[in-house]
This record gives C-alpha cells, sequence and structure tokens, in this order.
C-alpha cells in the first residue's frame, strides 16, 4: 500500500495571522513534563483551529520536542490539521449504508457546488469538504454533518439547497 504525503498549503495570511502569545499559557502548563505531544497538539489546535507551522515550531523548542516527531504525531492522527479550515465543516459519510445510498454523489455534488475537491477549503473559506468513515446515522443513509447539525436521506438537489441556505445566510450576516 503506498501512502501519501499530505502537503502543507498554509496561507499566508493565516501563518501571519497566529498569535503565538496565545499558547504561551498552554506551552507553560505542559513545559518540563513528558508525553505531552497529543495534549499539546489538540490545545493549540483548539486556540487556532489548525496547527500553525509557526506554532509547532515554538512548541517544539518550549518543550524540547523534536518538530520531526510533532509533524509525525499531527500528521498520523485524523484529528489534527495542518491547515486552515472553514467556518463550516461539511463532513459526509462514505460508511457502507451511506455508500450504498450514493454518498458518493453526494460528495459530486457538493464538488460542484462548492466548486472544490474532497479535502480542499473555498476560497472565501465558508466551507471545507470532507468524506469521512461513518457518522453514525446508518438508518438516515445518505447523511452529512455540517458543524453539529446532521442532515439525512439526501439527495444531490436536496444537499445543494442545504448549501444555498447557510451561504444565503451567510451573505445576511
Amino acid at each position: 500500500m503506498r501512502i501519501e504525503r499530505i502537503a502543507i498549503k498554509e496561507t499566508e495570511a493565516a501563518a501571519q495571522d497566529a498569535d503565538l502569545s496565545v499558547i504561551e499559557p498552554i506551552l507553560e502548563k505542559y513545559s518540563g513534563k513528558k508525553g505531552v505531544t497529543i495534549p499539546v497538539l489538540q490545545a493549540m489546535q483548539d486556540e487556532f483551529g489548525y496547527l500553525p507551522k509557526d506554532a509547532l515550531v515554538r512548541a517544539s523548542e518550549k518543550l524540547k520536542i523534536r518538530l520531526s516527531d510533532m509533524y509525525g504525531v499531527a500528521t498520523f492522527y485524523a484529528q489534527f490539521r495542518l491547515n486552515p479550515v472553514g467556518k463550516h465543516i461539511v463532513k459526509v459519510c462514505h460508511g457502507t449504508a451511506c455508500h450504498v445510498q450514493n454518498a458518493p454523489m453526494i460528495t459530486e455534488a457538493l464538488e460542484e457546488a462548492l466548486k472544490i475537491r474532497d479535502g480542499e477549503t473555498t476560497e472565501d473559506g465558508l466551507f471545507t469538504l470532507e468524506s469521512v468513515a461513518c457518522l453514525g446515522c446508518c438508518s438516515l443513509a445518505p447523511v452529512m454533518m455540517i458543524g453539529d447539525d446532521t442532515f439525512g436521506k439526501l439527495t444531490q438537489k436536496s444537499t445543494v439547497k442545504i448549501i444555498r441556505d447557510i451561504k444565503q445566510k451567510e451573505s445576511q450576516q
């Protein structure tokens, strides 16, 4: 099995927006302790929404953990993100029940409506599209989640309408 490396596509604007002073209390809390890589990465991601390169470098220096080890953990676990994500994360279930109920067509409709591919974020930073293994809502297949909201029994048409409705609400704010 061949594993593809994930390229870091952090935008310059995002890198400049990372205020590293917000992670200093986190780094102080874990300084001098062993086995802190995962909790530190989780706390930093809670602050930024992803793991900016500068934050990883700062944590590596402060906690005396090799940067390569931090990246190793961050790229091994699916919970960690190395790139900024959209305001709305759209998760499309591709588990067995959803797959047989046309989840691939739901993903295709979303890719077309959002003009992005799976794993990407829209240019306006509003949506990130992700395929996931299972959302645990098999009786509602096919299913997607946007934030904490679950949408089931989807069709391509209903999926695109949900995205349009969110875009419309966002434009009114």
